[in-house]
C-alpha cells in the first residue's frame, strides 16, 4: 500500500478518535462540556452535592432544588458547560413519539399521594408532562394521571414518567359506545347510571367530567361513531350496535333510569305506568321504524309488529318472527272418547297507539303468546271438541272456525289485540277411526257401483225384452187380423141367413095369398097350412140364422183367444227365459220346422272318446223332438186360421 493512502485511512480514523478522547477525558473533565443531540435529551443524575442541600425529602426520588439524585430538569438538544463528568451522570434518552392514532397514558413515580377514594391523579400545568418540575411544584400526585398525550414528539422525563401508549378508542358505523366510567361520584341510591354531564366532550375531558360531579359507573350517555381521545383508566367502552326498527314494527322503550313521570294510561289500564319521554316506565309514543342509538343498559326497546302477525300452532311450521317456534299442534279429545290432533293458525293485529299497552302489561311479545294467545286458544278448541263426536267436528269445520274467530277475537280485544282471523288447518282424526271411515266409505261407493250396475242390467233386460217383443209383433199382428177375419165371416154369415128367412117369409107369404084366393075353404084350409109352413119355415130359417151366428161368434172368441194366448206365452217366454233364450229357441224351432240340416250326419258319428255314437243318437233324437215341435205348432197355427 502506498504511503498517502495508508496517511489518508490515518487521517480518517484518527481525528474523530483523537476528537472522542479530548470530549471524554478533557473538555467533559476540566470543562463540563456536554453536547446533547438534537434528537435526544439529557436525563441528569446528581451523585452528590458540594454546597446546599444534600437530602431529598421523604418519600421523593426526584429533586427539584439540586438534591442529589434523579433531577427533574431535563436537557433538551443544546450544549451544556458545567456539567462535569465526576459530579453529574448524562443519560442520552429519545424523544417519546406517540404514533397516530394512538394516546399515551402517563403513570407518576412521584408526587402527591392521590386523595383517599381516587384512583385518577388531577391534571396540573406542566406543558404535556415535559415540565417534570413543575408537574412536581405545581401538586402533581403520584399514580395514573387522567390527562393524556395526543398522537407527537415529547421530552419526557422518564425518571419521572412511564408513558404506556394505547389505542384510540374508534367507534364504527351502525354502532354506540356505552360507556362505564372507573372515577366519580357514588351514584345516587336507587339510580343504576350516571346522569348526563355535557361539558366533558364526550369524556374525553376527564378532568372537566369530575369538576362537574359526573358520577362513577354506568353512564346514561353513549358516544356515536368516530375517533375518541378516551382515557381506558377513566373510562371503559362497551360498541353494541344501534337499535334497529324494521319496517312494519314499532319499538315500545322501556327506560330503567329518569324522573318519575305521571301515568298517561289513565284509570281504566291498571297493568303499569307508561309516561312521556326521558322518564322512568314505559314510554307512551313508541320508535317507528329507524335506527337509534339507544344505551341497551338503561333501556329496553321492544318490537312490536303492526302488521298481521300469524302464529301456528302446528309442530312441522313456524313463522319467521319465531314468536310460535313453541307452539305446537293441539291435542283435544272428543265426546265420544276419540283423541285427535288439529293444527290452528291465529292471526292478530297490535295497533301502533295500543303496542305500549300490550308492552307494559306484557313485557315481550312472547309473554303475549304464551300467556295469553296459547291457553286461549288450545282451551277453546279442547272446550269445542269435548262437546262434540270426531265425525261432527269434522263436517262442522267451517261453523267451528267462524265460532273460534268470534270467540277468540272478543277475549283478544280485552288484552288491546285485535283478532284478524282464526283459521283450523289439518284435522288429524284417530288411526282406527279414520279406518272405519275409509271402509264406510268404500261401502257407500261400492253400493252406488253396483245401483249403477243393477239400473244398467235392468236396462239391458228391457232392451231384451221389447227386442223379443218387437219380434212376436209379427205374430200377434196376424192374430189380430185372423180375429177381424174370423168376425166378418161371421157377420156374413148372419146377414144371409137373414136374407134367406125374408125370402122364405115372403114367398110363404104370396103361396098363402095365391091360395087364398084360388079356394074358399079349401084355401082357408090351404092358407093354415101354409101360414104353418111358412112359420115354420120362418122358425127354421130364425134357428138356421142363429146357429150360424152363434158359430161365427164362436169361432172368431176362438181365434181370438188363441191369439191373445199365443202372443201372452210369447211375452211370458221372454220374460222367462230372457231375450236371448227366446230367440234361440225360435231359430231352433224354425230349423226343425223347415228340416234344415245344420251338421252333417256323417259328424253325427263321431267322437273321438269311444262314445260318439251314443252322441249321435242323442243329436239325432234331439232333431227329431225339435221337427215334431215345430210341425205341431204348424198345424196348431193352420187350424187356428182355418
Amino acid at each position: 500500500m502506498e504511503t498517502p493512502t495508508l496517511i489518508k485511512w490515518a487521517l480518517l480514523i484518527g481525528i474523530p478518535l483523537i476528537c472522542l478522547v479530548l470530549y471524554k477525558f478533557v473538555l467533559r473533565f476540566f470543562f463540563g462540556l456536554v453536547i446533547v443531540p438534537e434528537d435526544r435529551i439529557g436525563l441528569v443524575t446528581k451523585k452528590f452535592v458540594l454546597f446546599g442541600k444534600q437530602e431529598l425529602p421523604e418519600g421523593r426520588i426526584i429533586a427539584t432544588e439540586g438534591e442529589a439524585g434523579f433531577q427533574a430538569q431535563t436537557l433538551p438538544p443544546g450544549v451544556y458547560f458545567w456539567m462535569w463528568i465526576w459530579q453529574y451522570e448524562i443519560t442520552f434518552q429519545p424523544f417519546t413519539v406517540v404514533p397516530t392514532g394512538k394516546i399515551g397514558l402517563v403513570l407518576a413515580r412521584d408526587g402527591v399521594e392521590l386523595e383517599s377514594g381516587r384512583v385518577l391523579a388531577r391534571k396540573v400545568d406542566c406543558d404535556t408532562f415535559q415540565d417534570a418540575k413543575s408537574f412536581l411544584l405545581n401538586g402533581g400526585r403520584k399514580g395514573r394521571q387522567t390527562a393524556m398525550i395526543p398522537p407527537g414528539s415529547y421530552r419526557i422525563n422518564t425518571f419521572l414518567f412511564e408513558i404506556e401508549v394505547y389505542d384510540m378508542t374508534t367507534i364504527p358505523d351502525n354502532a354506540v359506545g356505552i360507556v362505564t366510567t372507573l372515577e366519580g361520584k357514588s351514584l345516587e341510591e336507587g339510580q343504576i347510571a350516571g346522569k348526563v354531564i355535557g361539558v366533558h366532550n364526550k369524556f374525553q375531558d376527564v378532568d372537566t367530567f369530575l369538576e362537574n360531579g359526573g358520577y362513577k359507573g354506568l353512564q346514561e350517555q353513549v358516544i356515536l361513531a368516530g375517533s375518541y381521545f378516551l382515557n381506558p383508566w377513566f373510562a371503559k367502552v362497551e360498541m353494541v350496535k344501534m337499535t334497529e326498527i324494521p319496517i312494519g314494527f314499532v319499538g315500545v322503550v322501556i327506560s330503567y333510569v329518569g324522573a318519575d313521570g305521571v301515568d298517561l294510561s289513565g284509570a281504566e289500564f291498571k297493568h303499569g305506568n307508561i309516561v312521556s319521554k326521558q322518564q322512568k316506565g314505559v314510554w307512551a309514543e313508541p320508535l317507528g321504524p329507524g335506527k337509534y342509538p339507544i344505551n341497551s343498559h338503561i333501556m329496553k326497546v321492544e318490537l312490536v309488529p303492526t302488521t298481521n302477525l300469524v302464529l301456528n300452532w302446528a309442530s312441522a311450521r313456524s313463522e319467521a318472527h319465531q314468536l310460535d317456534k313453541n307452539l305446537s299442534t293441539i291435542t283435544v279429545r272428543s265426546k265420544d272418547g276419540f283423541t285427535f290432533n288439529l293444527d290452528v293458525a291465529q292471526i292478530i293485529h297490535i295497533p301502533t297507539n295500543e303496542a305500549p299497552k300490550v308492552i307494559a302489561r306484557f313485557g315481550n311479545m312472547s309473554n303475549l303468546v304464551t300467556q295469553v294467545l296459547e291457553p286461549t286458544i288450545g282451551n277453546y278448541f279442547r272446550n269445542s271438541a269435548q262437546g262434540a263426536e270426531v265425525i261432527d267436528f269434522l263436517t262442522s269445520r267451517k261453523e267451528r272456525q267462524e265460532s273460534a274467530r268470534e270467540h277468540i277475537g272478543h277475549v283478544l280485544d280485552q288484552y288491546n289485540v285485535f283478532g284478524v282471523d282464526t283459521l283450523i288447518g289439518d284435522i288429524v282424526p284417530p288411526d282406527s277411526l279414520m279406518k272405519t271411515l275409509t271402509d264406510r266409505k268404500i261401502a257407500q261407493e261400492q253400493k252406488i257401483t253396483y245401483d249403477t250396475q243393477k239400473m244398467a242390467q235392468e236396462t239391458r233386460q228391457a232392451l231384451e225384452k221389447e227386442t223379443a217383443i218387437a219380434e212376436i209383433q209379427k205374430d200377434i199382428v196376424k192374430a189380430d187380423q185372423g180375429v177381424l177375419i174370423a168376425e166378418r165371416v161371421a157377420d156374413a154369415s148372419v146377414k144371409k141367413a137373414t136374407g134367406d128367412a125374408n125370402s122364405v117369409r115372403i114367398q110363404a107369404t104370396a103361396e098363402s095369398e095365391r091360395l087364398k084366393l084360388l079356394a074358399g075353404g079349401e084355401a082357408e084350409k090351404t092358407r093354415l097350412l101354409a101360414k104353418a109352413d111358412a112359420e115354420k119355415i120362418e122358425w127354421l130359417a130364425k134357428a138356421e140364422a142363429e146357429k150360424i151366428s152363434l158359430t161365427g161368434n164362436a169361432e172368431a172368441e176362438k181365434i181370438l183367444a188363441i191369439g191373445k194366448s199365443s202372443a201372452e206365452s210369447y211375452k211370458l217366454a221372454v220374460e222367462g227365459m230372457g231375450g236371448d233364450n227366446f230367440t234361440q229357441l225360435k231359430v231352433m224351432e224354425a230349423i226343425g220346422a223347415q228340416h234344415i240340416k245344420i251338421m252333417p250326419d256323417v259328424l253325427i258319428g263321431g267322437g273321438g272318446d269311444g262314445n260318439g255314437s251314443i252322441s249321435g243318437l242323442l243329436g239325432l233324437q234331439l232333431l227329431e223332438q225339435l221337427r215334431r215341435k215345430a210341425d205341431s205348432n204348424n198345424n196348431t197355427a193352420n187350424g187356428h186360421t182355418n
